[in-house]
């Protein structure tokens, strides 16, 4: 997939109504402040500045609220990231480039609660099979981004090693989540499993 293509992909997300995405937005803090089992309607028209009625009538059920909140959350990240792998693409970056750049995006990633709530919706999509399709997508749309900068790098069986990549970051940054670990272990992960694939 070239860098035009995803990014065009990723420029082409259906725009949000802003009800609706202050809905979505409100469901993603309190995920992240109080977990899943904190969502209530009452709770989600309060953190939004919307009305009981709003919440209803934008979406007909919790999984409906859970299922698109996921997805939002990763169209959002997915379009960030497309656009530091384009800018790094179109600077020439190499290997140990791209490394260090991941590095300063995770170090930069501040785990505020919007960015909290993904760990929690991937844990309920365990025990909930109606959000699994959810996580699956979510997941599919970081391999492909990280194929795309893998194929860009010119690493062999990018396609192969891009699901590694997104589960050693995933991992990584569930770790920094849970215990502070710095950033820069996360770059020295990727620079072993890249360079391993060479």
């Amino acid at each position: 997939m070239s860098s035009q293509t995803s990014a065009s992909a990723a420029s082409a997300a259906p725009s949000i109504p802003p009800t609706r995405q202050r809905i979505i937005g409100a469901v993603l803090r309190i995920i992240g402040q109080d977990g899943i089992a904190a969502v209530t309607n009452r709770r989600i028209a309060k953190e939004a500045g919307v009305s009981l009625g709003s919440v209803t009538y934008h979406f007909a059920s919790q999984h409906d609220l859970l299922r698109e909140a996921l997805l939002h959350f990763v169209r959002e990240e997915t379009r960030r990231f497309t656009d530091l792998a384009d800018a790094g693409q179109a600077e020439g970056v190499d290997i140990d480039g791209a490394a260090v750049l991941a590095g300063q995006v995770a170090d930069g990633t501040v785990f505020d609660s919007e960015h909290i709530a993904p760990f929690e919706l991937y844990i309920q999509a365990g025990r909930d099979e109606r959000l699994r399709e959810a996580a699956a997508e979510c997941f599919s749309a970081y391999d492909r981004l990280a194929a795309q900068i893998l194929t860009a790098l010119g690493v062999p069986d990018a396609d192969r090693l891009a699901a590694s990549t997104v589960a050693l970051v995933t991992g990584l940054q569930l770790r920094r989540l849970a215990t502070g670990s710095p950033a820069q272990d996360l770059t020295d992960a990727l620079l072993l499993l890249v360079r391993g694939a060479g």
